[in-house]
């Protein structure tokens, strides 16, 4: 699944919020994409998209489903 995140812009911040969705339980992988994506990997029987948003908002980050 493709996750927009606004504001992510330099390779710090995307290994922040890169750091944060490996710790979910039930994410598989977090892969950059294009600027301002990350292509998450996850079990959709433990989470829902709106843990994943979740998840990034506490980081700092404004996320949404493309």
């Amino acid at each position: 699944m493709l996750l927009g995140v606004r504001g992510l812009e330099h390779p710090e911040q995307i290994e922040k919020v890169t750091a944060a969705l490996q710790q979910v339980d039930g994410v598989g992988s977090v892969k950059p994409g294009e600027p301002g994506q990350l292509e998450v990997e996850y079990d959709p029987f433990k989470l829902t998209v709106m843990d994943l948003i979740r998840s990034v908002r506490e980081q700092g980050f404004l996320a949404g489903m493309l």
